[in-house]
């Protein structure tokens, strides 16, 4: 499969922008680590509160079907962590790299 990296934006609630990073960054990360994914920055704007992230997977299986066993995993149920409480939306683009 080709790398396939996608461009997330979130809208994050009013007054959880710190908490959702914290969250993002002690539960999430380590875990698309173990899973293969590569996590290629991420940046907080504060003036529209928004939380702006890449996420690359560069393996066997496609993008999807790895993402799906992120959510399905026994560590991600275990965070005990709904976005729903976090984010007021979300919007994932698949891009591709040009430089």
């Amino acid at each position: 499969m080709a790398k396939t990296t996608q461009l997330r934006t979130y809208v994050v609630r009013d007054g959880l922008l710190d908490a959702w990073v914290q969250r993002w960054q002690a539960d999430i990360v380590p875990l698309r680590l173990e899973l293969g994914f590569e996590i290629g920055g991420a940046w907080v704007d504060r003036e529209r509160n928004q939380f702006v992230w890449l996420i690359s997977y560069d393996g066997p299986e496609t993008f999807a079907d790895r993402n799906a066993l992120y959510w399905a995993s026994p560590a991600r149920k275990a965070m005990k962590l709904d976005p729903d409480d976090y984010l007021v939306s979300t919007d994932d683009r698949t891009v591709e790299e040009r430089y």
